[in-house]
């Protein structure tokens, strides 16, 4: 699965709208940890279906990322029913972020 960019004008909508645990990463074009990063999510995605995965550019959607007070990128926000429910910062290997997400994918 290819994650789907949101903006400040889509954000609410969707967030709001998810049944289970979405994966929200704030990223930027010249961070190389967050091109790291988009595949071991992907991966993870695509292993856990009622998973879902949206991308924030932190350059260009600046008031998100004031919103969630993301000082860094990559940060990866985790939803579950539309609330916050946890949030990594910096990049990860697969087995480490599964581990970190634990309970939230079931």
């Amino acid at each position: 699965m290819t994650a789907i960019a949101l903006t400040e004008a889509t954000f609410e909508e969707v967030i709001a709208g998810s049944d289970g645990p979405v994966l929200v990463e704030f990223w930027a074009e010249w961070c190389a940890p967050c091109r790291a990063l988009a595949p071991v999510l992907e991966s993870i995605v695509a292993e856990n279906g009622d998973l879902a995965l949206y991308t924030i550019n932190s350059d260009e959607e600046a008031g998100l990322s004031t919103r969630f007070a993301v000082s860094a990128v990559p940060t990866t926000l985790v939803f579950k029913d539309g609330n916050l429910e946890k949030r990594l910062v910096g990049a990860r290997g697969k087995r480490h972020l599964l581990e970190e997400l634990g309970g939230l994918l079931s």
